[in-house]
């Protein structure tokens, strides 16, 4: 018994004209991978081909239609209302090709779950929280990395999930917020004792400080200045005495009696507990960092991505004290 091909040659009446009656379907793969990349150049890798053909499609379809689909921006291109209206009539059924052509449910099993984010919540957080859909038959591929490459990735098809701590820009990726992640300072529990020593007030524990070795992972020392612009109101002066590659190494540091830092507390709450690192300061309101749940456009048609997703949304739930 033949499979039916999703209908997708529908007259596009609310799109200026119709599309031809045997349209190419090619076609309109090149404009839902525009529309969802955001850039002819990214777009063109995630169908094979080059940029100069997808913009050449991308205009044989216009032609086609009778309406621009793209205005072109200095930096990739913005869907017109005419696209967005076309992109809601063919995603589904081209989505559901897609998943026929690649084998998806019809050959009884679904695809690799493809998900990225920061190395150190997917390690404390995501992977143990998705452990119950491993047992039940779900595969993971995980990739970690900085937010803007992940995102840059992910438009051009490699990921499905994206953990970040910045919101995409435009609306060619969804995301929903998941969790906020609360920054603490701390040390170990003999420079605490030292700290505790010679400072009362916040002032005071400003100007002890400038004399601990600061641990990052960054020169620039982002995480503790904003700690210092947010919570003390003002400006951190004192420069980085160790910087290791990530997070889990600053942690490594501090643990070992290196200095000071300012950590999130899922990376560093076991220490707490264990009296391994101490708080050194606990503001009334201690900075945040919302993290939010990207998903790619058409990742929905593997119903293991949605488990996933779901799973994640209430499992942070649990993530924020």
């Amino acid at each position: 018994m033949k499979s039916r091909t999703p209908d997708i040659s529908t007259p596009a009446h609310h799109v200026g004209g119709q599309l031809p009656a045997h349209g190419d379907l090619n076609l309109l793969r090149t404009f839902l991978a525009v529309y969802r990349a955001g850039t002819f150049t990214a777009a063109a890798p995630v169908l094979g081909l080059s940029q100069p053909t997808v913009t050449a499609q991308i205009r044989t379809l216009e032609q086609q239609t009778g309406r621009e689909l793209f205005t072109r921006l200095p930096r990739g291109v913005e869907p017109t209302p005419v696209a967005h209206e076309l992109a809601a009539q063919v995603a589904g059924p081209l989505d559901a090709l897609t998943a026929l052509e690649a084998g998806g449910t019809a050959a009884g099993r679904t695809a690799p779950v493809h998900l990225a984010g920061p190395s150190e919540l997917l390690c404390v957080r995501v992977l143990p929280a998705l452990v119950p859909l491993v047992a039940d038959g779900v595969r993971l591929r995980v990739a970690q990395g900085l937010p803007e490459p992940l995102l840059e990735e992910m438009r051009v098809g490699r990921h499905d999930l994206v953990i970040t701590t910045r919101r995409p820009r435009g609306r060619g990726l969804p995301s929903v917020p998941l969790a906020d992640e609360e920054y603490l300072l701390v040390a170990s529990p003999a420079w605490a004792d030292h700290i505790a020593a010679h400072a009362g007030t916040d002032d005071a524990l400003c100007a002890a400080l400038r004399e601990v070795p600061l641990v990052t992972y960054a020169e620039d020392l982002p995480i503790l200045r904003r700690y210092w612009r947010t919570v003390f109101g003002k400006q951190l002066t004192t420069r980085a005495a160790v910087t290791v590659p990530n997070l889990y190494a600053v942690l490594s540091a501090v643990n070992a009696g290196a200095g000071v830092s300012v950590l999130p507390r899922s990376l560093c709450q076991e220490y707490l507990d264990s009296g391994r690192l101490s708080l050194l300061h606990d503001p009334t309101e201690p900075p945040l960092n919302t993290l939010f749940l990207v998903q790619r456009p058409g990742a929905e048609t593997n119903p293991d991505v949605l488990r996933v997703r779901e799973l994640l949304r209430t499992a942070a739930h649990d993530w924020q004290g």
